[in-house]
């Protein structure tokens, strides 16, 4: 990483710092956590329970994020993985295709227009429209994937989708330290969920 920073990379800096001591990654919520108890002045030291506030956090960590991947590409010293329950430093690999593919959401975050222009109104059909959106439609895959049963081996049943859905709830509620947004996200994979697994 180069010394000479400019005051709007000092974000991504503090993230590679975190990253380098997290080296089998670390979920979105706990980032977020660690950026606040180091008093970082970009994340809104403010209660992840309103939703715009959740989004501008959101949006502020994977801008950095995405502007710190760029930069470790460039600079051919690392891939950075970004995923909300896995960000992680991978090693550099030349020739790798992972950045030459075009990214919606790489596009999506490092234009700052939409978190500026972004109400709270914006906020609320985002969340309807996730699944659709960032999927691609293709609902029942990303509902599965997020309960990580997308590649089980065994066949699926309502009972299996439910026991693994009170498990995710009990691990991501807000009252234990989880991630409001992450903890909808769940529950909409259920109602998903239970649409295909509720007829067999």
């Amino acid at each position: 990483m180069n010394d000479e920073l400019n005051p709007a990379d000092d974000l991504a800096e503090q993230l590679y710092q975190l990253l380098q001591a997290a080296p089998d990654g670390v979920g979105e919520y706990p980032l977020i956590q660690q950026l606040k108890d180091r008093h970082c002045s970009h994340i809104p030291n403010l209660p992840l329970t309103d939703k715009l506030v959740l989004f501008r956090t959101h949006f502020l960590l994977f801008n950095a994020l995405y502007r710190l991947r760029d930069q470790l590409w460039r600079e051919q010293t690392g891939f950075l993985q970004i995923s909300p329950l896995c960000i992680q430093i991978l090693p550099y690999q030349a020739g790798s295709a992972e950045l030459s593919e075009h990214d919606p959401l790489r596009d999506y975050y490092l234009d700052l227009s939409q978190l500026s222009d972004t109400d709270e109104h914006d906020v609320e059909k985002l969340l309807v429209s996730f699944w659709t959106r960032m999927q691609g439609g293709e609902e029942k895959v990303a509902a599965l994937e997020l309960f990580e049963l997308a590649e089980d081996s065994q066949p699926l049943d309502l009972a299996t989708i439910k026991y693994r859905y009170r498990q995710l709830v009990s691990q991501h509620h807000p009252d234990r330290g989880g991630s409001t947004s992450h903890l909808q996200s769940i529950n909409k994979a259920m109602e998903i969920l239970e649409r295909y697994y509720g007829r067999s």
